[in-house]
Order: structure tokens, then sequence, then C-alpha cells
């Protein structure tokens, strides 16, 4: 469990620091795609085996699903974002905060609105080729590709 203090928990802590340091390196490298590749490489090669294959297997979804969609970390999370920089779809691996499970998450500017009610975020245990499918068609729907 985290230690928590006054304020933010530790974990919480470490997150405002990935967060502050992405940007930095975003600013030193500039906003290319390159650069956003190489920051979600090594975000995904540092996570244990279960969460690497988990976010290798998004990755690959996203990336082939919604091209556009701009790779890059956000609170050390891979994620992907929108022309104007907004997250549409993020990975939270389970070990980050120690869950039981990782996290397939829609930001607000994800197209998912679905009247009073719709789904922001997937728990997720494995890669099935059912999971695959589910994963596919709201990151499609997410991102706007028909």
């Amino acid at each position: 469990m985290a230690e928590k203090t006054a304020g933010l928990s530790a974990d919480e802590r470490e997150a405002v620091k990935n967060r502050a340091a992405e940007l930095r390196a975003e600013a030193k490298a500039g906003k290319t795609r390159a650069a956003g590749e190489q920051a979600i490489r090594e975000a995904i090669a540092a996570l244990p085996n279960e969460d690497r294959a988990l976010a290798e297997g998004i990755d690959r979804i996203v990336t082939e699903v919604a091209p556009h969609l701009f790779p890059k970390t956000w609170y050390g999370f891979p994620s992907y974002a929108d022309a104007d920089g907004k997250v549409v779809v993020f990975f939270k691996p389970a070990s980050k905060f120690t869950s039981r499970y990782a996290t397939l998450g829609f930001e607000e500017s994800a197209q998912l609105d679905d009247g009073d009610l719709w789904v922001t975020s997937f728990a997720v245990l494995a890669l099935t080729p059912k999971t695959e499918k589910t994963i596919t068609e709201y990151v499609r729907k997410a991102a706007g590709v028909s």
C-alpha cells in the first residue's frame, strides 16, 4: 500500500514528478512523433512482464487503428493524443499503483459520448481475440475513425 502523508500519496507525488519530466522532455526534444514513440517505447520497456505485454498489444492496436493519434507519455502512462495534443486514450499499468488490473482509459477528448452514460475505462487482465476486438472498436470510435 502506498505511503500516505498530508496531501498526495507517494505514488501520486511520483506521478506528478513523471508528468513534469515529460513536459521538460517534450520541450527539449520537440513534440515530434519520433520523440513520442521513443517515450512510449521506454515507458513500456520499463514495465513488468504482464503489464508490458498488455501495453505492447494496446500500442499495436492504437497504432494500427488510429495512426493519426500522437504517441506520448502522460503521467508515465503510454497515451495517444489528438491533433490538439489532448489525450484520447491511455494505458495505466496495474503495477503503477499496485492495482489488481491494468486500465485502458479514455479522456474527455475521446468521441465515446452515448446519451447520458458511456464507458470511459476498462479493467484489462489479458489480450485475447475477444478483448482485442473490443479494444479495437473503442479505440476506433474514440479516435473518430469509421
